[in-house]
């Protein structure tokens, strides 16, 4: 198809040696899981403001995660949330995301509502609540095999709130000894990715606080054990892509929680309070090659005020923007600028790439793809959002919304 849309952004392209039916093909593979529960009704320990149309069940937030693929063509899957998205019948399930044109992703258990977790779950003082814990891990393993999922995601909100509260030491071979049990129940294809967090729900430690924590239990479990990491989980001015760019030379980057924070784990929409952060990890990623082939991409969000539907439109679109930006970075100028110390060359080739308006580009891959050149407008056109208002009425929030 002729470059209908693009034809000077095209030759600027060009003559920065980028190849741009390779930067075509790459956008046309790239694969953004959404959440179920970012369709549905969620909030903040404040409140939770229920929206008209939100998903009400795991059918519907299928609905909403078909149609938003319909419009961007690279959200094929849905990340689901146990027991939210608990059902009878994994099979039926499965047969009802094909209909809708996606299919089941990463299996996320839920160890963090009950009662029963206040101090924790499978690093809990009692026994008898890490054995039930770890039954549920387990649990998540089987309707891996029973949805064709090969990702387990795991974030623990277990930590301590005060000194003394309990033994670190002891939480954490707790945490080791759960983890190696589940560890052995994962389907053959299957991967554990271990998520951290600096801080909250618990605020004196938590047991999985950082990257380190999560790469140092992957490396004692073994291959199948891997690194997620969530862009809201970070002490403010920490440098996410150099993380990332560590855990992809180690091998042990497994996937991505994509959301944005200005203060904390804010939940906030992937690249809205800092576009060049996203960026830049795009660009790690596409430098590491082979190294990132395997890498999941989820979205981690929680539409708190905005729509959900074009909150989570809005998130595929920005990722689509960071991932096409860094396609347009010249690595191999920017290499040999590197060894040359040219600081400011080098740091203008990542510069010229970000600054890069990429929109006539995503428009002409959609059109490729027989999708609408600009899937926002053609929300904003349609009547779906409409049509589930009228539909599904304003539910009342449940549990099933809680980011993490």
């Amino acid at each position: 198809m002729s470059e209908r849309y693009f034809p000077q952004l095209a030759d600027q392209l060009s003559e920065r040696g980028i190849d741009v039916e390779f930067v075509k093909r790459k956008l046309k593979t790239q694969h953004i899981e959404t959440p179920s529960w970012g369709y549905s009704n969620s909030g903040t320990r404040f409140k939770t403001f229920n929206y008209p149309g939100a998903a009400r069940n795991i059918h519907e937030k299928l609905d909403d995660a078909g149609y938003i693929h319909s419009l961007t063509g690279v959200a094929p899957s849905v990340a689901i949330h146990i027991p939210w998205d608990k059902t009878d019948d994994w099979v039926a399930l499965q047969d009802y995301a094909r209909l809708r044109g996606v299919s089941i992703g990463a299996v996320n258990p839920n160890l963090f509502q009950d009662d029963q977790y206040k101090l924790g779950s499978i690093t809990h003082p009692s026994g008898a609540v890490r054995e039930e814990a770890i039954a549920h891990l387990v649990e998540c393993c089987d309707i891996m095999r029973k949805t064709g999922s090969n990702l387990l995601s795991l974030w623990f909100a277990d930590g301590t709130n005060y000194a003394g509260q309990d033994s670190i030491t002891g939480r954490k071979q707790r945490m080791e000894h759960a983890l190696a049990e589940t560890y052995r129940h994962l389907p053959e294809n299957g991967r554990m990715l271990i998520e951290y967090k600096f801080f909250e729900p618990a605020f004196y430690h938590t047991d999985f606080a950082d990257w380190g924590m999560a790469y140092a239990t992957a490396l004692k479990l073994g291959p199948k054990a891997e690194v997620l990491v969530d862009l809201g989980h970070h002490a403010q001015g920490t440098n996410i892509a150099h993380i990332v760019a560590f855990l992809l030379d180690e091998g042990r980057l497994g996937g991505f929680h994509f959301n944005n924070r200005k203060y904390a784990d804010d939940d906030l929409i992937v690249g809205s309070a800092n576009p060049l952060e996203l960026f830049e990890i795009y660009c790690e990623l596409v430098k590491a090659g082979d190294k990132s082939k395997d890498v999941a991409y989820m979205i981690d969000q929680c539409f708190n005020i905005e729509s959900k539907l074009e909150g989570m439109l809005i998130s595929v679109v920005n990722c689509q923007t960071a991932y096409a930006k860094a396609l347009c970075v010249n690595y191999e100028r920017l290499a040999e600028k590197q060894a040359n110390g040219d600081v400011m060359g080098a740091h203008r080739e990542m510069v010229d790439a970000f600054e890069t308006d990429v929109r006539p580009l995503l428009a002409q891959v959609r059109i490729e793809m027989d999708k609408h050149r600009d899937p926002i407008a053609a929300y904003r056109a349609d009547s779906y959002q409409a049509n589930i208002i009228r539909e599904r009425g304003t539910a009342a929030a449940g549990s099933g919304g809680f980011p993490t």
